[in-house]
């Protein structure tokens, strides 16, 4: 072996590590950067959680509250009580097609409509939901036993301040 072509051979290792090194760093950004949390709202607060509870009126759902208010298009948490004595479906269109639903827990069952969700009876679950854009849009309570009387509600979607 020449001088020449050892030092060639003691290089080679040198330029193998400097991409390996390079590699390597990026791919540590990129799991810092996977880590980052989800930029806050427009207004730079949390939206706090939002109860909707279920009752019975008789043998009818009742849904509170009636008009239930939510910042548009934006993260929220929707936690679901059902005290009425048998199952309830609560839906509003759209808003629970699986790509605006981010997670549900508890006592939650998706129906195959896409349309809603079914609280058990005696149940409480979370909902944590991407909202529709502004607007105001239905939503309906509604006894498995009496699916033709269903509480009727109103979801109002309101601008993000800021």
């Amino acid at each position: 072996m020449t001088l020449r072509s050892s030092r060639r051979a003691a290089l080679l290792p040198a330029a193998l590590a400097a991409p390996m090194l390079l590699a390597a760093g990026l791919a540590a950004n990129l799991a810092l950067a996977e880590e980052k949390p989800s930029p806050p709202s427009k207004s730079g607060a949390a939206v706090p959680p939002v109860e909707l509870t279920v009752e019975l009126d008789g043998d009818k759902p009742r849904c509170s509250p009636a008009e239930l208010r939510l910042p548009a298009q934006t993260n929220v948490e929707l936690r679901v009580i059902n005290r009425a004595d048998r199952p309830v479906t609560l839906t509003a269109p759209g808003q629970f097609e699986n790509r605006n639903v981010l997670h549900a827990d508890g006592d939650l069952v998706h129906v195959m409509s896409n349309e809603g969700y079914l609280v058990k009876q005696g149940g409480k679950g979370t909902l944590k939901l991407k909202t529709l854009a502004a607007g105001e849009y239905p939503y309906a309570c509604t006894s498995v036993q009496n699916q033709d009387a269903p509480f009727r509600g109103k979801l109002i979607l309101a601008p993000s301040a800021g």
